[in-house]
């Protein structure tokens, strides 16, 4: 039987059992989402269940929509001075933090300075920024060096590790080391006394929260106008549960249905099938560079001709090529910096036989890999099956590693060798904000130990997104990150292996969700 079929039976039979709890209420939105929430800090962790966490209830101080333009969140408005070298940011008069102390720049500027320890943009921003620094409790300045047209973008990021605002006494905590306390000033309240990971996690509308007053909701600009009294994340992470709750309106909103659940749910006049972004996420194949066997470039490269893209994605959404890209770059694919650049060793012919015969001619002898990975969220579960049954097939002398999703997390930040429990390989997804430039693009970096989990060391691809941050014009753009995914390519931080849509499923009588990502505010009962 295949696989489909299994859980589309299963689902069924799911359907004519026992409610699971009581119908949501009006003023109650219920969510499955994609992972179980195991870390709290968005700053610590690209998980992107923790970057949504991060959204519902901290703030920025700049927001950015649809279209990649930038407005003021928590800032009111900035001056430039000294030719743009001189910023100096005011905060909105009523901000609060959820335990009713008012948002000073006190609290912004380590906030600030903790993000740009972490972020791929905030690093860069740090190398033209001689000081961020208080000028009173309302305003806050920067220094810099010269003037960084990108730094209102960077502030307003929406990818993974935003530069949200925390308290003072929780921005000091060092970069690498997990707050244990969730306080924003965001829209929603976290429920620390009604957090169970596994479980539930519960948010309230936060009652003293003062949307912007102008614009429209798009992305994270605009008012972020909470219709909802209570938010309920339900962890359920059996598929056919999932259905079944959406189906008779136990749950309101199913951030990422499998593709046999989305057929079934097709079915029920009252759900919704839509892209949670209208862009596609990129999948990844991530190496771990420090230690044997794939510290070994021609190792790396060996594994190149066995990639089929269509094979992963295929995966992930089933077989409706319209939901996946299957020649995919280091850029997202529908976006300005795309391009073919390289990708021949991607989109020639496939070959498990060719793959063997570069792995003998690297010198590879059996020697142990470990690929770790989820099984409790849909495309890393996914594309982690497929390359468990790549490796083998290749030979690899593979221990596969399963395990849920915040595991997961958890030791793809080990950097020890396999013999002491480290990892090899990984399969990960990115959204598509992140891939959209070099600016966010956390793979995409080869500053060692300094880069993303992996940590490879590549100095020419830091050599041309130094560049890239001084590129005049978007030709210019093109033609450094063209040769970006050419070293990229080459040298391998990670090889992509297809990017897709994904794809949500809510209740019919929910409107107005702002797309991008599993955003709460804007979104009311109609």
């Amino acid at each position: 039987m295949k696989r489909r079929d299994l859980l589309a039976g299963a689902a069924a039979a799911t359907l004519a059992g026992p409610a699971l709890a009581q119908p949501a209420q009006n003023r109650v939105l219920k969510f499955v989402p994609q992972a179980n929430l195991t870390s709290l800090d968005p700053i610590w962790t690209t998980a992107n269940v923790t970057r949504n966490h991060g959204h519902m209830v901290y703030d920025t101080l700049y927001g950015v929509n649809a279209d990649f333009q930038t407005a003021p969140q928590m800032a009111s408005g900035h001056v430039l001075e000294d030719g743009g070298k001189i910023v100096v940011i005011t905060l909105r008069d009523g901000l609060k933090f959820h335990d009713g102390e008012p948002v000073r720049a006190q609290d912004v500027v380590p906030s600030l300075t903790r993000w740009m320890r972490r972020n791929p943009m905030g690093q860069k921003l740090a190398t033209v920024t001689d000081a961020v620094e208080v000028v009173d409790d309302k305003r806050l300045r920067f220094r810099l060096k010269r003037p960084f047209p990108l730094l209102f973008m960077a502030l307003a990021q929406v990818s993974n590790s935003p530069a949200f605002v925390m308290p003072e006494r929780l921005a000091r905590t060092d970069p690498f080391t997990q707050i244990r306390e969730t306080v924003g000033s965001g829209p929603f309240v976290f429920k620390a006394d009604e957090f169970n990971s596994g479980s539930r996690v519960v948010y309230t509308r936060f009652a003293d929260y003062v949307p912007v007053s102008s614009g429209a909701p798009s992305l994270t600009a605009g008012p972020k106008v909470a219709h909802f009294d209570r938010v309920e994340w339900n962890i359920i992470t059996d598929a056919a549960t999932s259905a079944a709750a959406l189906q008779t309106g136990e749950i309101d909103w199913y951030e990422q249905p499998p593709p046999e659940i989305q057929q079934l749910l097709r079915r029920n006049r009252a759900i919704k099938i839509e892209a949670i972004d209208p862009l596609p996420l990129t999948g990844i194949l991530r190496f771990n560079h420090l230690h044997p066997p794939f510290n070994e470039k021609k190792l790396r490269q060996a594994m190149l001709p066995a990639i089929s893209q269509a094979d992963f994605m295929a995966a992930v959404v089933g077989d409706e090529p319209q939901n996946y890209v299957a020649t995919c770059g280091m850029f997202t694919p529908g976006t300005p910096l795309a391009s073919d650049a390289g990708m021949s060793v991607l989109n020639g012919p496939r070959s498990i036989d060719r793959a063997k015969e570069l792995m003998r001619a690297a010198g590879y002898t059996n020697q142990p890999m470990r690929l770790i990975g989820p099984t409790d969220i849909l495309a890393p579960s996914a594309m982690t099956q497929v390359g468990a049954d790549l490796v083998r097939r290749l030979g690899f002398n593979a221990d596969i590693v399963l395990t849920d999703w915040g595991t997961t997390v958890q030791r793809r930040t080990s950097r020890e060798p396999v013999d002491r429990g480290g990892w090899s390989m990984l399969f990960t997804a990115f959204s598509s904000f992140d891939f959209v430039n070099p600016a966010a693009h956390f793979p995409l970096r080869g500053n060692g130990n300094d880069a993303w989990f992996g940590w490879p060391t590549i100095p020419r691809l830091e050599e041309l997104r130094d560049s890239w941050f001084e590129a005049p014009d978007l030709a210019t753009e093109q033609r450094i990150t063209r040769e970006m995914q050419t070293v990229a390519l080459d040298e391998l931080p990670y090889i992509p292996v297809g990017a897709y849509k994904s794809l949500t499923a809510l209740r019919t009588n929910l409107a107005d969700r702002v797309s991008g990502l599993a955003l709460f505010w804007g979104i009311r009962r109609s």
